[in-house]
């Protein structure tokens, strides 16, 4: 019992540690857009025209040439962040990425189609697949959530950061570091203006290890 309460004391210290060094200014830039700037914690960018991220499905085409701010993290992990944007041109999109490589990642978030707001989920395992679910109503903001647990990602959304709605449960290759950050794309249009804001990673027990120890624990 005791090593348990061991090891749960430092997963949470880990977890604070993780928190605390957390930083939009310590991420990098995989294709860096001519103009962006991070102030009182948001990050701005002005969305570089003609990009997105998709591959071969149906379309017959592969790109990989959006804007895309992460930092690599391993393990299991929640990932949320407020998406704010001036969507102009047909899927204009602005959200979160998990991402291995070029062949495997999960892109989530919102996409303006048809002049309507979708919460849109693209999962790219050597080809892409994409799913939108239509929206009532036209957000002037909305929070987007993805939950890594062993070899699975679940995707929520929600428009007050408190009710969330799950959309999405996708594969992604466990005990496997991926880069985890902010995506946007505008293949269609000009670009736009996105603001990202209250970007978190929270580090989670990994559930396997969790449960090795319940079994492994000597009872007092």
């Amino acid at each position: 019992m005791k090593m348990l309460s061991r090891w749960v004391a430092m997963a949470g210290l880990l977890t604070a540690q993780a928190a605390a060094a957390q930083s939009l200014e310590k991420m990098q830039w995989f294709n860096e857009p001519a103009k962006w700037s991070i102030k009182d914690k948001a990050l701005k960018v002005s969305v570089t025209p003609q990009t997105d991220y998709w591959r071969i499905s149906h379309y017959g085409f592969t790109v990989d040439d959006a804007p895309f701010y992460y930092a690599t993290y391993g393990g299991e992990f929640e990932v949320k962040v407020k998406l704010t944007g001036q969507y102009k041109a047909r899927f204009d999109q602005m959200g979160l990425m998990i991402r291995i490589d070029e062949q495997n990642y999960i892109k989530t978030g919102i996409e303006f189609v048809d002049g309507k707001f979708n919460v849109s989920t693209v999962v790219t395992n050597k080809t892409s697949d994409w799913s939108v679910m239509p929206l009532e109503k036209a957000p002037p903001f909305i929070w987007v959530k993805a939950i890594r647990r062993l070899d699975a990602v679940e995707i929520f959304f929600s428009y007050d950061d408190k009710t969330y709605t799950m959309t999405r449960n996708a594969p992604l290759k466990d005990n496997t570091p991926v880069m985890v950050g902010l995506m946007a794309a505008s293949p269609d249009g000009q670009g736009f203006e996105a603001t990202f804001e209250q970007f978190t990673v929270t580090h989670l027990p990994d559930l396997r290890r969790q449960e090795w120890l319940k079994a492994n624990t000597p009872a007092k």
